[in-house]
């Protein structure tokens, strides 16, 4: 299997209209988060059904297939890494690891972080020094900030929350709005995994200091009367 192949298996899910609406949704407009990203009009599912046939690319093929301008394309390099990551020896997971940091530039969206950084960086990371996350959360580059928070997905799944707040707690004053989601999204699932009294025990602490997108989207699954509260923000709890 070649890139060659791949690329043209892609085009042939491809459509026009999905490309518009993609490009919209991503926000690639001028001075947009997006800006200048272009669209095939792929759907995730799609990418997913047809990257199956292609796992035994190598990483210098995938390298070439991240400088795509096309996000699917990119994407697409990506899944392929997450596939190939579990079923890969410990050398080969550092090399893949290694491999996805020093290409952050080209993981530049959204969709492309969340759907790889916990199921690669995450569990690379699980038994090692962490201080690579802290450094990803003081970058000036957006998607490396959210790589840092949203690798911590993947221990929120195994029930520890410590991680996810120390990255958080970096990351309060965040002046982008998708920081702001990703880090609620996160101490969202905190809560629902690790369980509301852990989440509330960091939201007690810095509720106040937090954008009010970062906390609308922590405490969406609290009772009404308790979102209230929390949104009042006055309100001593």
């Amino acid at each position: 299997m070649s890139i060659k192949l791949l690329k043209k298996e892609l085009n042939k899910k491809a459509s026009k209209e999905k490309a518009v609406i993609l490009s919209r949704f991503f926000k690639t407009g001028p001075g947009q988060y997006g800006e200048g990203d272009k669209f095939l009009g792929v759907v995730v599912p799609d990418i997913r059904m047809t990257i199956k046939n292609f796992v035994d690319l190598d990483l210098s093929d995938l390298q070439k297939l991240l400088q795509s301008p096309y996000h699917e394309e990119r994407l697409s390099s990506l899944l392929i890494l997450v596939l190939k990551y579990p079923k890969a020896t410990p050398a080969e997971q550092t090399e893949i690891y290694k491999f996805y940091l020093k290409n952050t530039k080209r993981i530049n969206n959204w969709d492309l972080v969340d759907l790889t950084a916990e199921k690669i960086i995450g569990p690379y990371l699980e038994n090692k020094d962490k201080k690579v996350l802290f450094k990803l959360a003081q970058s000036r580059n957006l998607w490396e900030r959210r790589i840092a928070i949203l690798s911590t997905f993947h221990y929120i799944k195994k029930g520890e929350s410590r991680l996810t707040f120390e990255i958080a707690q970096i990351l309060l004053n965040d002046k982008h709005d998708l920081m702001h989601k990703a880090v609620g999204w996160m101490l969202r699932e905190v809560g629902k995994r690790c369980g509301e009294k852990t989440e509330e025990e960091f939201l007690k602490k810095h509720y106040k200091q937090m954008p009010r997108t970062m906390l609308r989207y922590a405490i969406e699954r609290f009772a009404e009367n308790k979102r209230l509260k929390y949104l009042k923000s006055k309100v001593k709890i």
